[in-house]
């Protein structure tokens, strides 16, 4: 017996060597393979599940006790995701970004530890920057530049961006895509869905295959570097009367599907405050120029970009005329929103600015939310239900009102997946946008700003204008329309009017009080 297991164990011991020696001599990493990734990801998934199985046996539900014990839990969790994210790298650094973008959706543990990976992208060698460019470009990098940077400016989870400057003078940035990122987000993708399929049987309440249905939708279109090109065109003549507004110029020579080469723009980051302070950008005309910007794009024309993180939105001042400036970056992810879709996302914001609680319920349910409608006015706003019903323009955002919100994030986290699974699917990037967006405002503090309802307003009356003007039968019937817009944009701008001079007057009145008050 002794014996058989000898040559059992030498038999296994060569097998293995000679596996190594084979996965050595082709210079394999072990994390290419796809079995080490799936075993990975399975046993984090194992390893999650049965700490929320087990950890709650001896503690009684809704005492102080459970809830702090909880948060422990949802904390060493999502530090496990980190984990298994960070060793994966490529689809599941793309996904946990995602993940940390949700604020307000997901519980805080796990928003603030995901966070960390828009700094944590893996960088690829440039040994392997300059086979992907050869591959695909044909050329050696000393023919296409006169100089290249080897170390990136910015790494992320798909690809990596490199300072160069072309022959004839002009210096440009070089997008290049992680060499095996396209090779194994398919298969990532369908790990991620057999693992949370598993999960949803264990736990019925933890319905999350809106994530893999959103990937498994927008990773394609991530990975085609033309794509992304033809995004940024497009968005840069729709919003060309916004001279603010900044997009880089594509160099369609020196692109291809896992190449963009665009101009090079400087610029500091949106939630920099201290680049701000230090080139005398104004945060609140930064503040109201994003979100003109984005009312326009949602409401009007409903295309979106998806993707607003601070590292994709950078403010400058522009050297020749010193006017502020923001240059939108990373065109790989947008959301073409339906026309019908679009109207009453407009008329729901319209209802939630104005207060109008039976048409904040009509088109929540028109939109898909059902009885959950105010679960979902609350996840849209990131107010709460008491301020929904004051009336989000007029109520302003406290600390005490995020805390709750957040709370309630982990008290109502079943509901919140059941809303959104049955939320159309464009809706979720829609509440990423958000969430994003909501963030920068945050740090510019400069969220609820009255200046973005008035922005969000205008956009909404134009694009329902539009609308009706479209199925207008006579042209009396189209002036009417027109006439009723106007009216409604001039009340508007004589109410952003009356809000300036009474912040004006506050200023005059303090400024001349302050001599009395010292």
């Amino acid at each position: 017996m002794a014996g058989r297991l000898l040559k059992v164990s030498s038999l296994a011991t060569v097998a293995f060597a000679s596996s190594g020696f084979y996965l050595y001599s082709r210079q394999l990493d072990l994390n290419d393979l796809s079995i080490i990734r799936f075993g990975r990801a399975a046993a984090t998934t194992v390893v999650i599940s049965y700490d929320y199985l087990t950890a709650f046996e001896h503690v009684e539900h809704g005492t102080e006790e459970y809830w702090a014990l909880k948060s422990k839990v949802h904390r060493r969790s999502a530090e496990r995701l980190l984990d298994l994210c960070c060793a994966n790298r490529g689809t599941f650094i793309k996904v946990g970004q995602h993940l940390g973008a949700l604020d307000y959706l997901l519980p805080e543990e796990y928003t603030s530890t995901l966070k960390v990976l828009h700094s944590r992208a893996p960088q690829s060698s440039m040994e392997q920057i300059q086979q992907v460019i050869r591959e695909d470009l044909g050329k050696e990098l000393s023919e296409l530049f006169v100089s290249f940077e080897e170390k990136p400016q910015g790494a992320a989870s798909l690809a990596q961006v490199h300072k160069a400057v072309l022959h004839d003078g002009r210096t440009v940035a070089v997008k290049v895509q992680h060499p095996k990122v396209q090779r194994q987000s398919s298969k990532d993708i369908v790990v991620m869905e057999v693992l949370l399929r598993a999960v949803h049987k264990v736990f019925p309440d933890f319905a999350f295959m809106w994530l893999v249905e959103e990937a498994k939708k927008n990773m394609p279109l991530e990975l085609d570097f033309l794509n992304e090109g033809h995004n940024a065109e497009r968005v840069a003549r729709m919003l060309a009367h916004y001279p603010f507004l900044k997009v880089p110029m594509i160099h369609w020579d020196l692109s291809t599907k896992r190449i963009l080469t665009m101009d090079f723009a400087e610029g500091g980051q949106v939630n920099d405050k201290d680049y701000m302070k230090k080139h005398g950008i104004n945060v609140n005309e930064i503040s109201e120029s994003l979100g003109k910007m984005y009312s326009e794009m949602i409401f009007v024309h409903g295309f979106v970009h998806c993707d607003p993180h601070p590292g994709n939105v950078l403010v400058r001042k522009c050297p020749q005329n010193k006017k502020t400036e923001i240059v939108l970056l990373d065109h790989g992810l947008y959301q073409i929103l339906k026309p019908d879709f679009r109207l009453d996302y407009c008329r729901l914001w319209q209802a939630l600015i104005n207060s109008d609680m039976s048409k904040v319920e009509r088109y929540s349910r028109r939109l898909g939310a059902g009885d959950l409608y105010p679960l979902f006015a609350c996840v849209l706003t990131a107010r709460s239900w008491t301020a929904v019903n004051a009336g989000i323009s007029s109520v302003p955002v406290t600390n005490s009102e995020d805390v709750e919100i957040r709370t309630n994030a982990a008290l109502y986290l079943p509901q919140i997946s059941e809303l959104l699974n049955r939320v159309p699917r464009q809706m979720l990037l829609l509440l990423k946008t958000n969430d994003l967006l909501r963030g920068i405002e945050t740090t510019l503090q400069t969220r609820a700003s009255s200046s973005s309802f008035i922005n969000m307003s205008r956009c909404c009356i134009r694009a329902l204008a539009r609308h009706k003007k479209s199925k207008a039968q006579s042209s009396r019937r189209r002036l009417q329309i027109k006439l009723a817009e106007s009216l409604s944009l001039g009340r508007l701008t004589l109410y952003e009017l009356f809000l300036w001079v009474k912040s004006f007057m506050s200023v005059h009145w303090l400024t001349a009080l302050l001599p009395f008050l010292r």
